[in-house]
This record gives structure tokens, C-alpha cells and sequence, in this order.
């Protein structure tokens, strides 16, 4: 039993320096850097919208968003560290994606639309990604706040995915099916 004792011990004590919490932050780092990035493209998308649902889940998105950003933060003080992004090459990569498919499509098309709801998803489930990562890290380094914060981040993101399926499979595709090129 002491044995098992004194191992919990120095694990509760590894994690102030562990590699893991340091994966964490840095991870942290990336997805609020990914998230003000997203901030700045949404509203495009949103304009570049044809049908006012997907614009209406977008702006609804792009307030969740802004959310995020703040709950992120929160995380971040709950940890003792300061919130500071690092670049996120794979949420770069998704947001011009995004802009070229735009770009592709016709504007005022609901295949534009198809499009823009495929590069959502695509962002939507790096984002159920990470954040569903994070929270289990957090509960694994004994960070109890930030796993409920990224918990509540990660049901917004698994919604916002649904949504957008609703709206694809509701008329979009279809309605895409009929246009001409």
C-alpha cells in the first residue's frame, strides 16, 4: 500500500513539469490561435452564403466562436498560464480551403453552399478533435476545471457539425444536384 502511496505522489508531483502538461499547453495554444483565426474567416463565409440557413448557423457559430475564445482563456488562468496562441497550420490550411472553394463556386449557387458546409465540417471535426484531446488530458493531469471548459466547448462544436448536416441533407445537396456548371 505505501508503495502505491508514494507512486501517486510523485505522479501528482511530475505533472507541475511533466512532458504531458507540457503537450497540453502547447495544444491549448494552437486550438486558441486556430479559434481567432476561424473568427476572422467566418464572416466571410457567412457573406459568401447563398441560403440564409447556413448564414444564420455560421453567424451562430461566429458568436459560439467568440465564446470559445473567452472559455479559452479561462482554461489557460485555471492552469496558472498565460493565453497565448501558436500558430495552427492545419486550421490555416482548413480556412484556405475554405476560401478556394468559395472562390470555385458560383456565387450566389447552392453548390457554393455544398462547399461551404463541406469545409465547415472539415473544421468543425479538427476541432471536435482537439477539443475532445484536450479534455482528456485535462482530466488526466488532475486540471478538473479545464476538462469541464473544454468539455463544453466540445458539445458546442459536435452541435454546430449536426447543424450543418441538417442543413446539407434538408435542401442544399439536392437542391445543388439541379444546378448546372
Amino acid at each position: 500500500m505505501k508503495t502505491t502511496k508514494s507512486k501517486s505522489t510523485s505522479a501528482a508531483q511530475g505533472v507541475e513539469e511533466s512532458a504531458l502538461k507540457e503537450l497540453f499547453i502547447d495544444e491549448l495554444k494552437d486550438i486558441l490561435w486556430a479559434e481567432k483565426h476561424l473568427m476572422k474567416a467566418l464572416p466571410k463565409m457567412a457573406k459568401g452564403a447563398t441560403s440564409e440557413e447556413l448564414r444564420g448557423c455560421i453567424e451562430q457559430h461566429l458568436t459560439e466562436t467568440e465564446n470559445q475564445v473567452t472559455r479559452l482563456e479561462r482554461v489557460f488562468e485555471s492552469i496558472g498560464q498565460k493565453a497565448t496562441g501558436k500558430k495552427c497550420e492545419a486550421m490555416a490550411g482548413l480556412v484556405e480551403e475554405g476560401q478556394s472553394i468559395m472562390e470555385d463556386t458560383e456565387k450566389g449557387s447552392l453548390t457554393r453552399d455544398a462547399g461551404i458546409i463541406s469545409a465547415s465540417q472539415k473544421i468543425e471535426h479538427y476541432e471536435i478533435a482537439s477539443y475532445g484531446t484536450l479534455k482528456t488530458l485535462a482530466g488526466v493531469l488532475g486540471f478538473s476545471e479545464a476538462a469541464s471548459l473544454l468539455e463544453e466547448t466540445l458539445i458546442e462544436e459536435k452541435n454546430a457539425d449536426v447543424l450543418l448536416t441538417k442543413i446539407a441533407e434538408g435542401f442544399v445537396n439536392e437542391s445543388a444536384k439541379a444546378e448546372q456548371k
